[in-house]
């Protein structure tokens, strides 16, 4: 390296030293509207509607499970405080249990999913539960769907979940959890 080439090698550095100082030294400007959109949730597994859930017996949220049980190969996801909700979910079918007819096993038979989510909020001085729900997103044969929308959340939002529904009926397929097979046993 040359002399030349070095002194400019030091003078970049030094300038981009004093730049960086500057800026972390300067009085914060307002907030920007990037600050303010936090993070709410954000998940990387669902639970698909099995067991007790299977029904009306036990809803969750308000809403009743579907008549069959559902497995879930992968699920993540994402919603801040703006109601920018995405979900990526993979493999969301029927399982394959003798309740199933055998036609349905490992298959999803619709051809939409949709999106709930649901929070825990006020009314007056009473605590209420909110629901939202998203436009139908399509979903394929083998239980595939991207959903990408803005709900309009309550405020406050409180133990905020998100749950996969058919896209014709207000049943859950899926929720924000998991179920780890081997302590089953």
């Amino acid at each position: 390296m040359t002399k030349r080439n070095s002194h400019a090698l030091l003078a970049t550095t030094a300038l981009g030293i004093i730049g960086s100082a500057a800026f972390a030294a300067a009085p914060p400007a307002e907030e920007s509207v990037c600050e303010q959109v936090r993070s709410l949730i954000s998940f990387g597994s669902m639970y698909g509607v099995d067991g007790p859930f299977v029904g009306s017996v036990f809803p969750l949220r308000g809403y009743p499970g579907d008549d069959l049980p559902w497995t879930v190969a992968s699920a993540h996801g994402r919603l801040d405080t703006d109601g920018h909700l995405s979900v990526r979910i993979r493999g969301l079918v029927f399982t394959d249990d003798e309740e199933v007819p055998p036609e349905l096993r490992g298959t999803n038979d619709e051809p939409t999913f949709r999106a709930a989510v649901s929070c825990i909020t006020e009314q007056g001085d009473h605590v209420v539960r909110r629901n939202v729900v998203t436009e139908p997103f399509p979903a394929t044969k083998t239980g595939n769907s991207r959903i990408r929308a803005t709900v309009e959340l309550p405020n406050p939002c409180v133990a905020p979940t998100v749950l996969i529904l058919s896209g014709s009926e207000n049943k859950w397929f899926a929720v924000v959890g998991f179920e780890d097979e081997e302590e089953e046993e």
